[in-house]
């Protein structure tokens, strides 16, 4: 087990948010699945309480905690894409069946867990010496829901005659 592991809160579906997380990335499993040995707050006696899962190759905690802490943008998971089609590919998996669109690469899955999918290139693109191509990759960045990373590409190659500071 790790030194430390991130703990995820979920109201009655860590199960299925264990499941549906460990099928879509690769190096991925569920570990253990515990059951609440008697009744307690949020959790009848028998029922899931705590599924220990590892998903791509690092171990999360999924616990069934309650109504009390639904999830917020605070704390979120980048998901670093090699391409497109990754980014596609995570993306209409996380907002299928109930997931939602956000700004900027920004989703939500359906358990209501943020998640940024992200293309590589994005980040090299963004952290250019040349400052102008950067500002209008991310004002590009800044119109979409799902990243296409071909928009911020054309907008970092446009050329205005700038000089490269």
């Amino acid at each position: 087990m790790d030194k430390i592991t991130p703990n995820l809160w979920f109201d009655g579906n860590a199960e299925d948010a264990a499941n549906f997380y460990v099928g879509l990335f690769p190096d991925s499993r569920i570990d253990a699945a515990h059951h609440a040995p008697s009744d307690n707050p949020s959790t009848a006696k028998g029922a899931v309480l705590l599924v220990q899962f590892t998903l791509a190759g690092r171990h999360y905690t999924a616990i069934n905690g309650g109504p009390q802490f639904p999830f917020t943008e605070a704390v979120s998971f980048q998901i670093d894409c090699q391409d497109q089609a990754e980014v596609d590919r995570y993306w209409q998996a996380l907002i299928a069946d109930g997931g939602s669109p956000g700004q900027c690469g920004w989703c939500k899955d359906r358990f209501g867990l943020s998640w940024q999918v992200v293309p590589r290139r994005l980040s090299e693109l963004l952290s250019s010496d040349n400052r102008a191509a950067a500002e209008r990759t991310m004002q590009s960045m800044l119109k979409m829901t799902k990243l296409d990373v071909a928009a911020p590409e054309a907008a970092h190659k446009e050329d205005r005659g700038e000089q490269y500071v």
